[in-house]
Parts: structure tokens; C-alpha cells; sequence
């Protein structure tokens, strides 16, 4: 592996060409940004020839879940685009490969396709075999009867168990990962190799996982993971216990998560006794939070106990215009994700109040209120793409092009990549520059600056300098 890695005639703005060293630390396995200049010698360099191409810092994903990324590659999908219909959810159940244990394993359902599934419905398209099918919201997980019977179902005790009038469950789990986890099978624990391919084709350099209450087993396969650059970059966990820490140069313990259901709202003390332990073990707290009742109860545990700086809010999919002072004022970090206004908008406009069309997603007013913004994917429950993300932030427009909310929150394509480069360990920071002493992780743009401000969803990596190496 060459020391250093030239870039030739980078686009780094308003269409100014200028050449980049990035030079690896041996000993640290860190890069670094040695020379910015209108022209350096390449000699004994690899090189990298941008013809004028954009070249910006690799991003930051400040929101999404490695593992459950890891399963939706080994899982068929149930939603759209692929399954649309009750006749292509059968056919797509029908020939589904079943893992080792004898599950099939669906991902990505949503209303849309069949309504609300029961475990009657599922019956009818499948019967034989144990069938578990998650909601694209990650929130919800349909079993049909096979599936119900081998897990314990009707003994349960978990309060995500739904249940008919009758007291009978029908099949649908709210929020229960943890519960439905200890009656699974073991099939291991899924590989990170194809998704540390994924986040590296996306030029992705640094990401926070937001598991919530993760436990040994996923920190150390992480840590594996991170080790053998399987995953390349830093990673910052949220979901590890309070009093655990995790002594490792790329793997971090982040704010803790803390996850309001609305399938099970708290009471404000529990919420502020769950944010106070945390603050009290010196963790500042990351809320699950994607209803306009969850954040009045979130902002009331807030009043009781306090905010800490750090403290952020994940999604925040429903925000009132008057909210924005509010969180400005407590200095609460939003963490939000607009690709879903793209890959969802329709559905969202066409399921939820008109009054809260104009509140989904904030951005714009967000920051104009001054609340630090962050932006993420929320993969694989979101498109883990940032120029999808991004497009999202600044074009809000949903598959069928309708805007979603006022133009106001439209933000420049600039700005949105500032969003998406800001450290991961603490998104307050100010965004990663392409300047001497900066980090060397970069992201070649497969076109000039000029093109990638008038067409941000169609941008795609050419290049990435990911750890000193070319990808």
C-alpha cells in the first residue's frame, strides 16, 4: 500500500481545480489530509485523476442499524417496489428460501400491499411453514400460526404482544426484538461482510448504529467487524447498557438509547427517570421519538429532569412549527431522516392528517430556529444512499413528485452535505473540511460540482479514499 494517495484536479467548489495528498499513519491506520495545493507532485503517490469531478469528505451516517442491515440481506422482501399486491406477497412467500433453522424471514411490509396482517391473513398465503414478516417500520413483526405456535405465542407475557377482544394474539408484535429474540432459533450472527461493502461503495466513512439495548454478543461482532475492516471506519454504538464501556480506537459508546413506542407510551416520570440514569452515568440520551404526542411527553421529561448537551432527538418525523424555538431553546440535537420523503412520501401524505403534511420531516425551519441538524438514513428501514438522503433534504419530493411541506424547508445541496459530514462521535461539531489536518477519508463524485448542486439523486461515488485505500 502506497504512503500517500494524490488527487488530481478536484472540483472542491465553485468549480476551482485543486490537487489533494491524503497521507496514511502506518501506526494509527488514521489518514489524513497533508497538502491542498493548485498542483502537486504525484510522484511515488497512487494516483487519482479527477478531471474536474467533485470531490467532498466522506460522510457521516448519524442513524442507522448494522445488524438488522446484515438480516435484510438474507431476508425476501414484502413491500413495494417488488411485492404490491396480497397475490405478490403469496408468490413472493411461496418461493421464499427458508434459513437454516426453518424460518422465512420477510422484511419491508407495509399497508399498502395487504392491509393490516394477522395471523389469519398470513395463514391464507402461507400455512406450512414458520412465517415472520417485518413491518418497513421496524416497529412491528406478523407471524402467521406455524410461526406463533413455535415461538410461544399465546403464553406470552411481552405488553408489543397484540391481542384480539378475546384475548387471543393475533399474531402481531409491537416493539418485542427482544422478547421474540430469546424464542428464535440461533442462527448466529449475520455476517457484516456484504454491508461493509455497501457503506464503502457509498463512500460512507464513519456511522452510528442506533440499536437500542444491545448486548455483548453484537458489541464484540462490531468490534470483529471494525478489527478486520470488514467495516471500515468508525462506528458509535447507542445501544450499549449504561456502565458498559467499550475501550477500542474505532468503536464508540454513543448517547444512550431510549425508545418511545407509541404502541406503549410511558408515563413522563418513567421517561424522565430513564433520561435522568443515563445523564447520571454520564450519557448524554438518544430518543426514539416520530409522533407529535411522543415529543410533548419527550419535552416533559425533558422539563423534569433536564438536557444535557448531546441529548438528541432520533427522527423527529413530526415536528409543530412552534416546536422548533422549543427545542432550539433546550439545545436538542434533531437526527432525522428525509430520504424516507422520496422513498415514502406518498404514503405519508396520503395516510396521515392533512394538519401534519406541512410538519413531516423537518429540515429548513429546523435550522433556521437553530437547532443542530444531523442527517442519516435510518437503514435499512430508510435508503442507506446519502445522495438519496440529501435529495430528499433539498428537492422534498415524494416518487410521484409531489412537495411535501412548505419550501421553507428545502435546504441548499451544500448544506445538506455539511449534514452528512459532521463527526459521528458528536454531530455538534463543525462539518469535516478538504484542508490541511483534516481527516483523509474523501468521496470522488462521478461528476463536477456544477452537476452534482442541479441533481443531487443522481450522484454516485466514482471513487473513495476509505482508511488509505482506493476503492
Amino acid at each position: 500500500m502506497n504512503a500517500d494517495i494524490v488527487i488530481l484536479g478536484a472540483d472542491v467548489g465553485a468549480g476551482r481545480r485543486q490537487d489533494i495528498r491524503v497521507r496514511l499513519d502506518a501506526s494509527s491506520g488514521g489518514t489524513t489530509v497533508a497538502e491542498v495545493a493548485d498542483s502537486l507532485n504525484p510522484a511515488g503517490a497512487q494516483v487519482i485523476d479527477a478531471d474536474g469531478c467533485a470531490v467532498i469528505p466522506a460522510f457521516s451516517d448519524h442513524h442507522l442499524h448494522l445488524a438488522a442491515l446484515a438480516r435484510a440481506g438474507e431476508s425476501i422482501r414484502c413491500g413495494p417496489p417488488v411485492v404490491t399486491d396480497r397475490a405478490s406477497l403469496a408468490d413472493a412467500l411461496a418461493h421464499a428460501p427458508e434459513t437454516a433453522s426453518g424460518w422465512v424471514r420477510g422484511v419491508g411490509y407495509t399497508e399498502s400491499v395487504a392491509g393490516e396482517l394477522t395471523r389469519a391473513d398470513l395463514d391464507a398465503v402461507e400455512s406450512a411453514r414458520s412465517v415472520r414478516i417485518q413491518h418497513r417500520s421496524g416497529a412491528l413483526w406478523m407471524l402467521n400460526s406455524v410461526a406463533a405456535e413455535r415461538v410461544g405465542l399465546e403464553s406470552g407475557t411481552h405488553p408489543g404482544i397484540e391481542r384480539d377482544p378475546a384475548g387471543r394474539p393475533t399474531g402481531r408484535l409491537w416493539r418485542a426484538d427482544d422478547w421474540l429474540r430469546t424464542r428464535l432459533p440461533d442462527d448466529g450472527f449475520p455476517s457484516f461482510a456484504a454491508v461493509g461493502e455497501r457503506l464503502r461503495s457509498d463512500g460512507i466513512a464513519e456511522m452510528t448504529d442506533a440499536t437500542p439495548d444491545i448486548d455483548d454478543t453484537y458489541i464484540g461482532a462490531v468490534v470483529a467487524a471494525v478489527d478486520d475492516s470488514t467495516i471500515s471506519g468508525r462506528v458509535n454504538l447507542l445501544g450499549v447498557p449504561l456502565g458498559v464501556e467499550v475501550d477500542h480506537p474505532r468503536v464508540g459508546v454513543g448517547p444512550y438509547k431510549i425508545v418511545i413506542a407509541d404502541s406503549d407510551l410511558p408515563s413522563p416520570d418513567d421517561l424522565a427517570a430513564r433520561i435522568d440514569a443515563a445523564h447520571r452515568s454520564d450519557r448524554c440520551v438518544a430518543v426514539h421519538c416520530v409522533s407529535r404526542v411522543a415529543l410533548a411527553l419527550l419535552l416533559a421529561a425533558w422539563d423534569m429532569v433536564g438536557v444535557r448537551v448531546g441529548d438528541r432527538i432520533e427522527h423527529a418525523a413530526v415536528v409543530a412549527a412552534d416546536t422548533c424555538a422549543e427545542l432550539a431553546r433546550r439545545g436538542i440535537v434533531v437526527v432525522t431522516q428525509p430520504g424516507f420523503l422520496p422513498e415514502r412520501g406518498d404514503d405519508f401524505l396520503d395516510d396521515s392528517d392533512r394538519a401534519d403534511h406541512d410538519d413531516l420531516y423537518r429540515c429548513g425551519s429546523l435550522i433556521d430556529a437553530g437547532v443542530p441538524v444531523a442527517l442519516s438514513s435510518d437503514a435499512p428501514y430508510g435508503p442507506l444512499n446519502p445522495w438519496t438522503v440529501i435529495a430528499g433534504a433539498t428537492q422534498r419530493r415524494t416518487a410521484s413528485g409531489r412537495r411535501v411541506g412548505t419550501p421553507d424547508e428545502r435546504i441548499g445541496v451544500s448544506q445538506a452535505i455539511d449534514r452528512y459530514c459532521t463527526p459521528s462521535d458528536d454531530p455538534l461539531r463543525r462539518p469535516r473540511r478538504i484542508a490541511v489536518g483534516e481527516p483523509g477519508e474523501l468521496v470522488m463524485a462521478d461528476r463536477a460540482w456544477r452537476d452534482v448542486l442541479e441533481s443531487p439523486a443522481e450522484v454516485r461515488a466514482a471513487y473513495r479514499v476509505l482508511g488509505g485505500v482506493v476503492y
